[in-house]
């Protein structure tokens, strides 16, 4: 019985005044999606990349910087498997299927641009530096 009491004190404790109350407007800039990731402005990825790796003399440069800015970020993120860890996965394994993609893609533009893949290949800063910011841009779960 003393137990029971103090529930039923606990629970006159929890009443609400007698007195009318409003309900605020449902806000209406949900609209019940998720909201776009920040992504680095293209700008940010080549100034970084110029900054870090401005001394390689590569022969096309303009095109390597557009390959790293836009078409391995694109190549990665239409990768299913990467797709499907983003969606059904932890940040670690969508990571670990995106370094997979990632292998991928350069591999595939091994004919294109031997630079690049031998830089990515033979350079572990400038593999890391390319690993984290096509991750960056691609993972859907926030930035990375």
């Amino acid at each position: 019985m003393d137990s029971y009491r103090n529930e039923v004190k606990e629970t006159l404790k929890l009443t609400l005044v007698d007195e009318d109350g409003e309900v605020g407007p449902v806000p209406t800039s949900g609209g019940g999606r998720k909201p776009e990731p920040e992504l680095d402005r293209l700008s940010n990825i080549i100034k970084a990349f110029n900054d870090q790796f401005g001394n390689i003399d590569w022969k096309d440069a303009d095109r390597i910087r557009q390959v790293i800015a836009e078409e391995i970020p694109g190549k990665v993120a239409a990768d299913r498997a990467y797709q499907n860890a983003m969606k059904n996965s932890d940040k670690a394994a969508a990571r670990l299927e995106h370094d997979r993609a990632l292998q991928k893609v350069v591999i595939g533009m091994l004919a294109d641009h031997t630079e690049l893949f031998k830089q990515f290949s033979d350079n572990p800063s400038f593999k890391k530096w390319l690993a984290d910011t096509v991750f960056g841009v691609t993972y859907e779960g926030g930035v990375a």
